[in-house]
């Protein structure tokens, strides 16, 4: 590769890749010596560009942080991935993401060439994006704390408000961060009552690394952490609880109702029942409603006018109104 400017830019994306580059294939690819790859480290060196050497018959050159961002070079795919991940920010439950995620767009477009610049328009013209629902959002820092702490495996301490109301501080060891909907949930061993649980992210405050490090510990039955944190949230999240008698199998049941819906236990060749759980009785009726199949309430008593004050405004939206008969459903 003659041209020293096209060189040096395609030594610097082949070491924005995150491994170790052996200076032989690094002259391989780009059709030089050795000694020209050396001459080229120094000048991205010289620009500022914090390439480490390992000297040795392993070692090789990469690419290390420092104290500033350097220009990156993207592909098309990955700064049209990246101007869409930017477009969807502001519907993220993160503080912060609504304001930032805009002015890194509009510096990502400016410099994107007129073939892509078409395509990130055309997305903007034909998507958009839900705004969030007012509520809290979580912190980016105490996301960014306790992702750090997931890696390395160290112990954190965090004021933490409960569903009620109630706080208190607690000591976990955090395993996974998992976005769910427009809420983060920490996954993380509670050293405090020795077992596993899920905390809300925007109810976490105040985290502190503990600089102790345990070795990781493998969720019960060998769960991934997507997987545990949905039977948890469906199973013990909220503080009014609901039985259902389902009129169907379990067998049957069981592909209709998620997860999120709550657990399934079987009562009978032809019926189940579910149990879930609700941060209110708006909440959790609203999640019974969705049902596919036919179920009896059997408590709490006080979510039965919840239901039949749903029941009687789906009937009046099908209502006319002079009092007529209901118009006909769909075929």
């Amino acid at each position: 590769m003659r041209d020293p400017s096209g060189r040096l830019l395609r030594l610097l994306s082949l070491l924005q890749t995150p491994r170790e580059w052996p200076g032989g294939e690094l002259a391989a690819r780009l059709g030089v010596s050795p000694r020209t790859i050396r001459r080229d480290i120094d000048r991205l060196r010289g620009l500022g560009y914090p390439v480490h050497a390992a000297h040795g018959s392993t070692g090789g050159y990469r690419l290390t942080a420092g104290t500033a961002m350097p220009p990156l070079l993207l592909d098309d795919d990955e700064a049209v991935a990246i101007a869409i991940g930017l477009r969807t920010a502001a519907a993220s439950a993160v503080t912060g993401l609504a304001d930032s995620g805009p002015r890194a767009l509009a510096k990502l477009e400016q410099v994107l060439p007129p073939r892509l610049r078409h395509r990130v328009a055309a997305l903007a013209a034909a998507a958009v994006a839900l705004p969030a629902k007012d509520g809290p959002a979580a912190d980016p820092g105490v996301l960014s704390a306790l992702a750090a702490a997931c890696v390395t495996g160290e112990d954190v301490r965090f004021a933490y408000t409960a569903a009620d109301g109630g706080t208190g501080r607690r000591l976990a060891q955090p395993h996974r961060l998992v976005a769910a909907g427009r809420r983060w949930y920490l996954v993380a061993h509670d050293a405090d009552r020795h077992a596993w649980r899920t905390f809300r992210a925007d109810r976490i405050t105040e985290v502190h690394r503990t600089g102790a490090r345990r070795p990781a510990r493998a969720l019960p039955g060998g769960a991934d952490a997507a997987t545990w944190a949905m039977d948890a949230l469906a199973g013990g999240s909220g503080t009014v609880r609901a039985r259902l008698l389902l009129h169907a199998p379990i067998e049957e049941a069981a592909p209709h109702v998620s997860a999120w819906q709550g657990v399934l236990e079987p009562a009978g060749d032809r019926t189940c029942l579910l149990h879930t759980r609700g941060d209110d009785l708006w909440f959790l009726a609203h999640r019974i409603t969705a049902l596919p199949v036919d179920y009896t309430l059997l408590d709490p008593p006080e979510l039965a006018g919840t239901l039949t004050e749903i029941a009687e405004r789906a009937a009046r939206a099908v209502r006319p109104a002079d009092g007529g008969p209901a118009r006909p459903g769909p075929p």
